[in-house]
């Protein structure tokens, strides 16, 4: 039983509407590892006149989707012959948050809200590109760079007194441990 009318067209509908179509990006993978990746059948070779490898594939990624402000169709073909499709979306762009114009009473909350955090930076390497890092006391997560190192700014205000003051990066993927002191 159809319970849906036919389709009436409208005065907005516009019969020269054509379908939206992504940008398509194949990345085929060699036996050695490194990568050939064309967008829409155009070869898209490395700015360092290198070869993409496997560990470059998020720089590969980024370059094409030029830092996701493009969304793309990716297929990656193994040389094992499965293939691996997905669709790479933008990144929602963040809105800078207009001033109110009328004047709020301070509170003891919004007064640390506003405070300048004190900040301490800790470096390890030896991490996969890209990989999740642990900052362990958990008070927050970093990300690898595309050389494996990991950075994380830690808001000294957020420790409890009396402790060590040490910070541990854990790689989520490579298991890479480092425990830094902070000074």
């Amino acid at each position: 039983m159809n319970l849906t009318g036919p389709r009436r067209s409208g005065p907005n509908d516009d019969e020269t509407t054509a379908p939206v179509e992504l940008p398509h990006v194949l990345v085929t993978v060699a036996e050695d590892g490194t990568l050939a990746g064309t967008v829409d059948g155009a070869p898209f070779p490395s700015p360092d006149a290198g070869a993409w490898t496997r560990a470059t594939f998020g720089p590969l990624m980024d370059a094409i989707t030029q830092n996701r402000t493009i969304a793309v169709r990716v297929e990656v073909r193994e040389n094992d012959g499965s293939v691996f499709t997905d669709i790479l979306r933008t990144r929602k762009p963040r809105r800078a948050v207009a001033p109110s114009e009328t004047p709020v009473p301070e509170t003891r909350r919004s007064r640390h809200a506003r405070r300048v955090p004190r900040l301490a930076e800790v470096t390890a390497g030896g991490f996969v590109p890209g990989e999740d890092i642990a900052v362990a006391t958990i008070v927050s997560h970093t990300d690898a760079t595309g050389t494996g190192e990991a950075r994380a700014l830690i808001d000294l205000d957020d420790l409890p007194d009396g402790s060590t003051h040490e910070v541990i990066l854990l790689g989520r993927i490579s298991g890479t441990l480092a425990v830094r002191r902070l000074t």
